[in-house]
């Protein structure tokens, strides 16, 4: 081997050095700053509130923050088209029944606009749906989304349940997407939030 052909060795074996080291260095530091883009992307607002809420109904935090982050983005102030208003996208009509329920006899429906009050409604309500349905996280999403009396309406048609308990079919497309949405953001959620817990 000529004096030419090692030190080309040489000097590509120093520019591969390089290169992994880049490769190191560049996954050390995205390693801080991917989790703290998901963050950004997925926070974890009214974590006290939702924890309480979550706590006292026996579901799970990371659920209900998924729910939130699709249904409002932590918009407080949120406003659907259908009429659903606040974090969790409460209907003023179910407000008023869910008040009624939790002993809250002066609802109002700027009530709904209130961090706490939307939270603790939406998760009793949450709660509700799954007692409801066996603790049937889809069918409780489902209700959430597209109404009970639909659920049980495709419970009962061949083409959505074969068995009456579950569905295989949901006719309604934004419902669909909805549970997919929930999903998807629940997962993320639990990866980055239980990690630092």
């Amino acid at each position: 081997m000529s004096k030419g052909e090692k030190l080309l060795i040489i000097r590509r074996r120093g520019r591969f050095l390089i290169v992994v080291t880049v490769i190191i260095i560049m996954i050390y530091i995205l390693s801080g700053v991917i989790p703290k883009l998901i963050r950004t992307l997925y926070p974890m607002k009214y974590e006290d509130t939702i924890s309480k809420y979550a706590v006292e109904y026996g579901l799970d935090i990371y659920l209900i923050a998924a729910i939130i982050k699709v249904e409002s983005n932590f918009d407080t102030l949120a406003r659907s088209n259908k009429g659903a208003l606040g974090l969790m996208q409460i209907k003023a009509s179910t407000g008023k029944w869910i008040g009624e329920k939790l002993g809250i006899n002066d609802f109002e429906e700027e009530m709904l606009y209130q961090p706490e009050m939307n939270i603790k409604m939406g998760c009793w309500y949450l709660n509700y749906l799954l007692k409801y349905y066996d603790g049937n996280i889809q069918l409780a999403l489902a209700a959430y989304n597209g109404g009970l009396g639909n659920v049980n309406k495709w419970l009962k048609d061949e083409r959505c349940s074969e068995d009456g308990v579950s569905l295989k079919y949901i006719p309604f497309e934004e419902t669909s997407t909805y549970i997919k949405k929930i999903s998807k953001a629940y997962n993320i959620y639990k990866r980055i939030y239980s990690i630092s817990n």
